[in-house]
C-alpha cells in the first residue's frame, strides 16, 4: 500500500487479488470510478493493483476496498 497526499486529493495504491483478464481490470476500474470523490483510477492486471486518486473529503480507503469487492475481487 502506498499513500501520497497532494492537497485535498490522495493517491493510493491497492493490491487487488483475483483478477485474471482484461474484463476483470475493466470491472474493477468501473466500480472504483463510481465512488464519489474518485478523480482517477488506473487498474493493472500484472501486477494486480489499482492506483486511485481521490478527494479525501469525500472518499476513503474503506470505500475503495468496498468498490473492489463489489466488482467481485479482494483488495488490501
Amino acid at each position: 500500500m502506498e499513500v501520497l497526499n497532494v492537497g485535498a486529493t490522495t493517491k493510493e495504491t491497492l493490491k487487488v487479488h483475483g483478477m485474471s483478464c482484461g474484463h476483470c481490470v475493466a470491472a474493477v476500474q468501473k466500480e472504483l470510478l463510481k465512488v464519489d470523490g474518485v478523480v482517477e483510477a488506473q487498474v493493472t492486471l500484472n501486477p494486480g493493483q489499482a492506483v486511485v486518486v481521490y478527494d479525501q473529503s469525500k472518499a476513503d480507503r474503506a470505500a475503495l476496498i468496498q468498490a473492489v469487492e463489489r466488482a467481485g475481487y479482494t483488495a488490501e
